[in-house]
């Protein structure tokens, strides 16, 4: 066990922070190898038989927002809240073209980017926070040209081709980004344990407060 001495006072990091911290990156890095291989697989060989790709991108992601630690609890909830419901928008995406063809519906109808666009908006906001405390220009990548490429897409500013070549390159920083994490000490993902500590005293204070008046 590690002490250090955070904003609010010492913390310690923990053999539970290790595993969680642990866990996070490997789901992020589960998910960035999935959305490679999904991309290569596209653009090799079409657009079928693409969701066994899928299943491990939104899993992994999924856990990711699990394990990841963000002091703001409401923007923790909104990103896990966006991942549902892009995995949603995938399910009906699914039910109304069925798993092989889900690339040539988007592809006809880029409208069902609305649908989807949520998962890829809480994968962005990964990559925000990612760059927010490491300062990786590789997570400034990942959150500028998701939302770069599927919006191009959805108003049709940006052909095709052109937003692969940007999913392309986003998924090969995200994977650039998952790599360079595991060497980092666990204390890194984790934070200033204190913080934590303060703002869970400040919320539980302002619900005693509510319910006294």
């Amino acid at each position: 066990m590690t002490s250090f001495e955070g904003a609010y006072g010492p913390y310690s990091i923990t053999a539970d922070d290790e595993r969680e911290v642990f866990s996070y990156r490997l789901a992020l890095f589960t998910a960035a190898l999935a959305q490679v291989g999904l991309l290569l697989q596209w653009r090799q060989l079409g657009g079928a038989s693409l969701w066994p790709w899928l299943l491990p991108l939104l899993i992994g992601v999924g856990l990711a927002l699990r394990w990841i630690h963000i002091y703001l609890r409401p923007l923790h909830r909104a990103l896990k809240l966006l991942w549902l419901v892009g995995c949603l928008g995938f399910a009906a995406l699914a039910f109304n073209a069925g798993p092989n063809g889900m690339a040539e519906a988007i592809a006809n109808n880029p409208r069902w980017i609305w649908a989807i666009g949520p998962f890829f908006a809480a994968l962005a906001g990964i990559g925000f926070k990612e760059f927010f405390c490491f300062r990786r220009p590789e997570a400034i990548g990942v959150t500028l040209l998701l939302p770069l490429a599927l919006l191009g897409s959805l108003m049709g500013l940006l052909p095709t081709a052109v937003s692969g070549s940007l999913m392309g390159l986003e998924a090969a920083l995200l994977l650039v980004l998952t790599l360079r994490k595991f060497p980092m000490p666990a204390a890194a993902d984790v934070g200033d344990k204190s913080v934590f500590a303060y703002l869970e005293e400040q919320r539980r204070g302002s619900g005693k407060n509510s319910e006294l008046t």
